[in-house]
């Protein structure tokens, strides 16, 4: 890896905090709202987690050309699945694809830290990839980011084998909240996202505010 390209991902990787939980009945994902560039803010607006479909969901962190380039990818390979069987990708489905193209770019590696969430056939599914196409199934949460540290101590904490969409998504508020406060790279508000066999939802910011507190 050459300086420049070192100084890169150095400056890329470290940004945002993205939090993944498994639940009984489905899988919660939640991001801060800030693009950051080394010590510059870039964005207050930032959107980190991303709808493939009804049963499943992204979150990104790092470049974010590479990783909204990862989610256009994704959503149309979704769409081609769909046409040819009928029903969405699963979430160990996805990953291998994005794997695959991780994998095949190691030389010039997109420089991105990605969650797949989602239900495979009902069940709650987390995978965790990393830049260079290595990935995790989690059995209880995943989170990326320089923020990363905090919301995960916090949600060790809470977590239940037990837990409810509904209650992980207050957890998972609360974990941000709590990441906001001590890493300057995350900030600028909070998105929550559940995914259950109801479908897709997007938490209100008046939800977010009465989970967070």
């Amino acid at each position: 890896m050459d300086r420049d390209f070192k100084e890169f991902y150095e400056n890329v990787k470290h940004g945002t905090t993205t939090l993944g939980v498994i639940c009984t009945d489905g899988v919660v994902m939640g991001s801060d709202v800030r693009a950051t560039y080394g010590n510059y803010i870039a964005s207050s607006e930032a959107v980190k987690i991303h709808k493939i479909d009804d049963n499943l969901g992204m979150t990104i962190a790092g470049g974010v050309g590479d990783a909204e380039y990862l989610v256009k990818i994704l959503r149309v390979q979704n769409e081609l699945y769909r046409m040819d069987e009928s029903k969405p990708l699963s979430p160990k489905s996805a990953t291998s694809i994005l794997s695959i193209i991780l994998q095949e770019n190691k030389m010039f590696p997109y420089m991105v830290q990605l969650v797949i969430g989602g239900l495979n056939k009902g069940v709650p599914e987390i995978y965790s990839i990393d830049p260079y196409g290595g990935y995790t199934k989690e059995s209880r949460f995943a989170s990326t980011g320089s923020g990363s540290v905090t919301a995960l101590g916090y949600i060790e904490s809470v977590y239940r084998e037990d837990l409810s969409t509904q209650d992980a998504a207050k957890h998972v508020a609360k974990a941000l909240r709590i990441a906001m406060k001590w890493d300057s790279a995350t900030g600028d508000g909070i998105k929550l996202v559940s995914i259950t066999k109801k479908g897709y939802k997007e938490y209100t910011n008046d939800e977010i505010e009465k989970f967070a507190k």
